[in-house]
């Protein structure tokens, strides 16, 4: 039996689209972290705000 070019297309999807997969993921993740630092930037700066005034 000779083997194909074609022959592997399943794997090669595969690995390709959970490779989308998982970036896209992390990417999501990176982004609501910085998301949470800013809004508890936010937060410490207008508490220190009220404190002071």
């Amino acid at each position: 039996m000779e083997s194909t070019p074609f022959e592997h297309i399943g794997w090669i999807e595969i690995v390709f689209f959970g490779a989308v997969a998982l970036g896209f993921g992390f990417w999501q993740l990176w982004s609501v972290n910085r998301e949470i630092a800013k809004d508890k930037e936010e937060a410490a700066r207008k508490q220190a705000a009220e404190q002071d005034s």
